[in-house]
């Protein structure tokens, strides 16, 4: 199935609109873990085989493992999500943007070498920078508009002929970029508002929220500015929240027990 086919799949089969960030760092890894040659894998896929059945989707961020040296690590990580667990999106966040003959290459980056179900990508650069990744109508294009970060509003918040960029680029990439279906738009939690401002103006687009947990975004306001008429559409990330919510022995049911406590209390609010 395409990128959306298994994003909507997941939705309904998991009941969940909880997506889980994968973002390794060697100083938070669980004792036991620490030192071990093939630790960051180890790691995450525990975290991956714990909460599977509770997302709708997997988000691994490549700084995290290029870091490390373990482009290889997230090879096997995303295959062994696939083999392990099909039927859930994997999300290549790496916000790639760039010339055309460049951009070949990480289209090829993100979906024959890693195995990318769909990708972040930065669209500064305009639509020949994107170009690759649209025709790849099985894929997802997930372009940055609203981010969570603070900083964000610099260049976002401009205005644009009477309209915020970041409202420029909803509606360019709703109405000329969208034309294989496979487009979505990362809006953070930290500015519902803004965020309902993009959903009003893309219809039932999916839309990538990150900034819950550790950066204060109000999921209650997530949905209230952001679902869909069915209650799905959007992919609510937490990271730190899930991936270090145990340091023992037990870190992986942890991980899980956050995963799960977040689903249930996006569950209870968009009823």
């Amino acid at each position: 199935m395409s990128f959306m086919q298994t994003l909507a799949d997941a939705w309904q089969r998991h009941d969940s609109l909880v997506c889980v960030g994968l973002d390794p760092e060697l100083g938070k890894l669980p004792a036991q873990l620490k030192g071990r040659p093939d630790a960051v894998f180890e790691f995450c896929a525990a975290i991956v085989d714990a909460t599977a059945d509770l997302a709708c989707a997997f988000k691994p961020q490549i700084a995290h493992f290029a870091a490390l040296r373990a482009e290889d690590t997230l090879e096997r990580l995303i295959a062994h999500i696939h083999d392990k667990h099909p039927g859930i999106p994997v999300i290549l966040d790496a916000k790639r943007g760039d010339i055309g003959s460049t951009a070949q290459h990480y289209a090829s980056e993100a979906f024959e070498r890693f195995g990318a179900d769909a990708v972040t990508l930065n669209p500064y650069m305009g639509r020949d920078s994107i170009a690759p990744f649209l025709e790849r109508a099985d894929k997802g294009v997930i372009l940055l508009c609203r981010t969570s970060n603070p900083g964000g509003a610099d260049f976002q918040a401009l205005d644009c002929g009477g309209a915020p960029l970041y409202l420029r680029v909803a509606e360019t990439v709703a109405r000329e970029w969208n034309g294989n279906g496979n487009c979505a738009l990362v809006c953070g939690a930290t500015w519902p508002e803004e965020l309902g401002q993009v959903r009003a103006r893309v219809g039932d687009m999916p839309l990538l929220v990150p900034g819950i947990g550790a950066q204060g975004g109000d999921v209650a306001a997530v949905l209230r500015h952001g679902l869909t008429a069915d209650r799905t559409g959007l992919m609510i990330n937490s990271s730190r929240g899930i991936l270090y919510a145990g340091q023992g022995e037990d870190f992986a049911t942890s991980a899980r027990a956050a995963a799960l406590e977040l689903r249930d209390m996006i569950n209870q609010l968009r009823r």
